[in-house]
């Protein structure tokens, strides 16, 4: 007769399986977005410093493969508890990281366009498609009125970045005949938005209590608008005014500002910590850029401490991810 005490282990790994699969964080495609930003800030790394171009090529293929992982266990999430997804996209503040997918559609078309401008025109059609779509929603629901002031918080910066993601990436479709109006459709409308957006938030962070000690990495989002809307808007103009220094320089405060309210031992890691990957590498792809046009010894120093400042932050932040992944903190 077969031992009974082999069976449970079964049903109680599916079980655990189900809970991990049921408690996927939709902010973790942050991390897709922080590595796919690094990525490109090492490819123009390459073209201005001469970095060996492998480090920025391996990055992205590491970014490229941590989505498609993080697909498909969302797609199964979807599938299996869709109740729960539900649940992330109505709430007032989980909902906004929803952006963290699209902006990674985004930016991975522009990691993967020097190997396959077919798939990367796709890509980057849905995610524009899929960004305008949740930049409506966001929009639709805060109209309703009765929002809870408390809820101002960073994450709401979140698909008015995206829509300026699609300016920011839009620039490896040139055969596009439609691009340029819609560059401009996505600056109106995401520079528009984050800056409403922006001034709720500012009000929130200035007369309520201070976020929850979990959410304080998020507070890097902030430098977001400013060091994105550098990057489209250049992209747009073609070319790097006083404009576009203002807010270069304004993202490089506020970068200063933050980085002593986030860095700080005694918040616990979480997924939540990813917050503070693309803000970071927007600014360092928008240094370099910067620097490369005026090319002085001060900015290059800048640029060449953001890039190794964001490196390092997140090879810190994928080794603990991993562990929490591993041991099973991560879904808990």
């Amino acid at each position: 007769m077969q031992n009974e005490s082999l069976n449970p282990p079964f049903p109680v790994f599916h079980a655990a399986s189900e809970a991990s699969l049921r408690n996927l964080p939709v902010n973790l495609f942050g991390s897709v977005m922080g590595l796919s930003g690094l990525a490109l800030a090492w490819r123009l790394a390459h073209g201005s410093l001469g970095a060996p171009a492998v480090i920025g090529e391996a990055i992205g293929a590491f970014a490229l493969g941590v989505f498609v992982l993080l697909a498909l266990g969302y797609a199964m999430k979807l599938a299996r508890h869709p109740q729960a997804v539900r649940g992330e996209f109505n709430h007032p503040v989980t909902g906004n990281f929803f952006g963290t997918i699209v902006i990674s559609m985004l930016l991975l078309s522009a990691v993967i366009a020097p190997y396959c401008a077919s798939a990367a025109h796709a890509l980057w059609t849905l995610g524009a498609i899929a960004t305008f779509v949740l930049g409506f929603v966001v929009v639709s629901r805060l109209l309703k009125g009765k929002v809870d002031a408390s809820h101002a918080v960073p994450a709401w910066l979140i698909p008015g970045v995206a829509t300026l993601d699609i300016a920011v990436t839009a620039g490896h479709e040139p055969s596009m005949a439609w691009a340029v109006e819609l560059n401009l459709l996505a600056m109106a409308v995401g520079a528009v938005l984050a800056l409403v957006l922006l001034v709720l938030i500012v009000g929130r962070l200035v007369h309520q209590p201070p976020l929850a000690p979990a959410m304080t990495p998020s507070l890097m989002i902030l430098v977001g608008p400013f060091a994105v809307g550098f990057l489209a808007y250049t992209n747009i103009t073609g070319s790097i005014d006083r404009f576009a220094a203002l807010l270069f320089y304004f993202a490089l405060f506020m970068f200063a500002v933050l980085a002593p309210k986030v860095f700080r031992p005694s918040i616990n890691f979480s997924a939540g910590w990813w917050a503070i990957g693309f803000p970071m590498a927007a600014l360092a792809n928008a240094a370099l850029k910067y620097a490369q046009l005026r090319a002085t010894a001060p900015l290059w120093t800048i640029a060449v401490l953001l890039l190794g400042m964001l490196t390092v932050a997140l090879a810190v932040l994928t080794v603990r991810t991993l562990r929490i992944a591993f041991n099973g903190k991560l879904f808990s």
